[in-house]
């Protein structure tokens, strides 16, 4: 009786196991099959081009070299090495890299330098030389799902034999022979923590690992090891042995960045040491492999000295293993950690992450960026993005020291004339998942509106540069039978004034003048053309800045206003390709007209005064080649401080402000300003001269009245006017066309020089 009873007991325990075990089993094949192959869409920045002419210097390409893990050598026998040769060239083994436009295979090259740039590029490799060679792009980032999980996808033929022998050597000796649980390592750990009196110990085959990471969670109870057991078994059931080695060196976590969780050994390879996995040296493979354990307690930045020490056991277990005699695990073991001591910046790409996510929607689905593993090559320059961070981080510490606490900044940088994103921060912290200011602050634009005002006048032909506007007081009904009565920020009017200066002072008065007599519809409209797609209220507010835009919006506006009325989409994308390479979509160029180049000249000639006598008069020893132009802004109470303008080839866009939205106490000419100049300043211009169009020429003009000077008379600027306007017959320096008391009387010589260009019909 007995036995039947055990017997039964037994069968039923069985069959309860048999249905557990098909449950999941199911789980187990739908599962693994979807989420081993769920990856990010990769994000790279622009390649740096290398060729003859390239305005770029040696130290630049140099540090480039660094950031993508070049090491430096003598021999150049594999590709990712450099040397620096005399007489000043550099000379390159560059990785092999499949581009948007083809593959590019490995080359031996050598530069050389001038005061200008590359002057030479020549091949050591036997083959002709190229006319361009890229760098390989950095990889800035993912586009990973909600999980925040991230991984650069290796194939097994691709990794390294040291990482596969060391990783079995350490984790799981018996991996090729167990069925996905091993007895005699459980066995030996149990008595291993059984001496110990405590956990020191496990006993998980790497398959066991591959469960707990894909399946599990980390709780630590019976029925847990259980599943963790039966699933281990299951699993290596249905798949071989390649199959899930793979898929564990793919799925290993290995690190966290903020909300990104650092997947598999091809993307800790790129995180820790920025460059690929087949480049690792012996003891970088070491780290790698002794950080399974615990990659927060051997973090190689935060606990160097553990870390170390955790490489070097596994470095003697290499040795253990055959992988290493006695002189190379001492070499290996005398080596520094090599880790990129960057890691702590490496979030600095939020925003553009933000911004990238924000375009690919337009045309992809939500999914594809998470799971595809789609390759996005984007615009931005690495160089330029450190330096704007810490451009914005400099000048908000400067302004923190004077009593100007918890500022936060956005910062957004472009070239000036095709529109191409180079830099986006989105704050003082601009790591990915926090606020991303460039496309979330959307607030008042103040006077950066503007120019739009302006140009809309300029374009209707009904003014110059030099047309009079009256800045006196102005009073305008509004809905609900209020009336707006602005006044300027001096509290204090002008009386009539060129129109140019009524635009380099910011004068609200003579704005609101203006902006009536156009009209608001025509501002609207000239809005619209310059890129502004958000909702534009067609109020009398809305000359002065009643408009809510985000810094991107407000970018995209004054990329049209330094193309020379030219609108340019700003593009951060070039293009998206599959995961092996082949090329799915670009994003060329394009541009349309928004304005005439004669009225974007002449707005551009107004904007170059606010920066040399206006608003922005702190830009004015910026070199004159460099054309710098642009427009401060500030907003009621002083809650926020704008700067947008542009340099040569360099255009940015600053906003300063609280997140709270509290009066800060700073205009746009101090908040925001200081972080421009700082940007501009280091990240260099590049000259583009501004040539004049068809059918506008240049007069010299008094730079207080704008009437007609000669250029010899102190104060005296030369405009842009169309063919048949603006000023005429220059009067003697100092003389007025009244010649009323009051103005200065010229002396005999002046008289007499007024006389002579006259009968010279000058």
């Amino acid at each position: 009786m007995f036995w039947s009873w055990l017997l039964w007991a037994a069968l039923i325990i069985l069959s309860a196991v048999a249905v557990y075990a098909a449950y999941l089993d199911r789980q187990i094949v739908s599962r693994f099959e979807s989420r081993r192959w769920s990856l990010p869409a990769q994000v790279y920045a622009r390649p740096l081009e290398l060729g003859i002419a390239e305005p770029v210097r040696q130290r630049r390409v140099i540090r480039e070299l660094e950031r993508a893990g070049y090491r430096l050598g003598d021999d150049l026998q594999s590709p990712g090495t450099y040397r620096q040769d005399g007489g000043g060239s550099l000379s390159i083994h560059v990785r092999a890299q499949s581009f948007w436009d083809g593959p590019q295979p490995a080359r031996r090259i050598r530069l050389g330098f001038d005061a200008t740039g590359i002057s030479r590029l020549d091949a050591l490799d036997g083959e002709p030389a190229p006319s361009l060679i890229r760098l390989d792009p950095e990889l800035i980032g993912s586009l990973y799902g909600a999980d925040g999980e991230d991984r650069v996808l290796v194939r097994l033929a691709e990794v390294p034999e040291p990482l596969l022998l060391g990783l079995l050597a350490v984790e799981d000796r018996h991996f090729s022979q167990h069925l996905g649980i091993d007895p005699g390592a459980v066995l030996r750990a149990a008595l291993t923590n059984l001496r110990a009196g405590h956990v020191v110990q496990g006993g998980s085959t790497l398959t066991q690992q591959l469960v707990k990471n894909l399946f599990l969670d980390s709780e630590r109870t019976f029925r847990r090891k259980f599943d963790e057991a039966l699933m281990a078994l299951l699993l290596e059931w249905h798949y071989d042995k390649a199959e899930i080695l793979e898929t564990y060196l793919n799925e290993v976590y290995l690190g966290q960045q903020g909300g990104r969780a650092i997947h598999g050994f091809g993307l800790a390879s790129a995180y820790y040491f920025g460059k690929p996995l087949g480049e690792l040296e012996i003891q970088e493979l070491a780290l790698l492999v002794g950080m399974v354990k615990g990659p927060t307690y051997y973090h190689p930045l935060r606990q160097p000295e553990r870390a170390r020490a955790r490489r070097d056991t596994v470095l003697g277990l290499y040795a253990q293993a055959g992988l290493l005699d006695d002189a190379a695990l001492r070499a290996a073991q005398a080596k520094p950690l090599g880790v990129r001591a960057n890691l702590q910046h490496s979030g600095d790409y939020g925003a553009v992450l933000g911004l990238v996510r924000n375009h690919l929607l337009r045309d992809y689905p939500a999914e594809d960026l998470t799971a595809e593993g789609l390759r996005i090559y984007t615009t931005i320059d690495p160089e330029a993005q450190t330096q704007a961070h810490q451009s914005l981080v400099r000048q908000l510490d400067r302004l923190a020291q004077r009593g100007k606490t918890g500022l936060q900044a956005a910062l957004v940088v472009t070239d000036a004339l095709t529109g191409e994103v180079h830099a986006v921060v989105g704050g003082r912290d601009d790591a990915a998942g926090g606020l991303n200011r460039v496309l979330a602050a959307r607030r008042p634009i103040g006077s950066l509106v503007k120019p739009a005002v302006y140009l809309a006048a300029l374009e209707s032909g009904a003014y110059t540069l030099v047309s009079p506007l009256q800045d006196e007081p102005v009073a305008v009904k509004v809905p609900g039978g209020s009336v707006w009565r602005p006044g300027n920020a001096s509290g204090r009017f002008y009386g009539e004034e060129p129109l140019f200066q009524s635009l380099a002072q910011s004068h609200n008065a003579a704005t609101v003048h203006l902006g009536l007599a156009v009209g608001l519809p025509r501002v609207v409209k000239m809005l619209k053309a310059l890129g502004v797609e958000a909702d534009i209220p067609v109020v009398p507010a809305l000359l002065l800045g009643a408009l809510e835009l985000t810094p991107i919006e407000v970018t995209q506006m004054y990329q049209t206003l330094a193309g020379g009325g030219l609108y340019t989409p700003l593009r951060v994308i070039r293009e998206v390709a599959s995961p092996s390479g082949t090329p799915l979509r670009r994003y060329p160029l394009s541009m349309r007209p928004a304005a005439s180049s004669q009225s974007a000249y002449l707005l551009h000639a107004a904007l170059r005064q606010v920066m040399l006598q206006g608003t922005a008069r702190a830009a004015a020893d910026l070199p004159a080649a460099w054309e710098a132009a642009g427009k401060t802004g500030t907003t009621d109470d002083l809650r926020d401080a704008w700067f947008a303008g542009y340099a040569g080839d360099q255009l940015a866009v600053v906003w300063v402000g609280r997140d709270d939205n509290a009066p800060m106490g700073l205009a746009g000419a101090s908040g925001a300003l200081p972080i421009w100049l700082d940007v501009v300043r280091t990240l260099g211009v590049r000259e583009i001269p501004r040539t004049l169009p068809d059918g506008v020429g240049m007069r010299w003009v008094d730079g207080t009245s704008g009437r007609a000077a000669g250029p010899e008379c102190p104060g005296a600027i030369q405009l842009p006017f169309r063919e048949g306007t603006g000023p005429v017959d220059p009067l003697p320096c100092g003389l007025s066309e009244a010649g009323s008391a009051g103005q200065a009387i010229p002396s005999p010589v002046q008289q007499l020089q007024h006389w002579w260009r006259g009968w010279l019909g000058q």
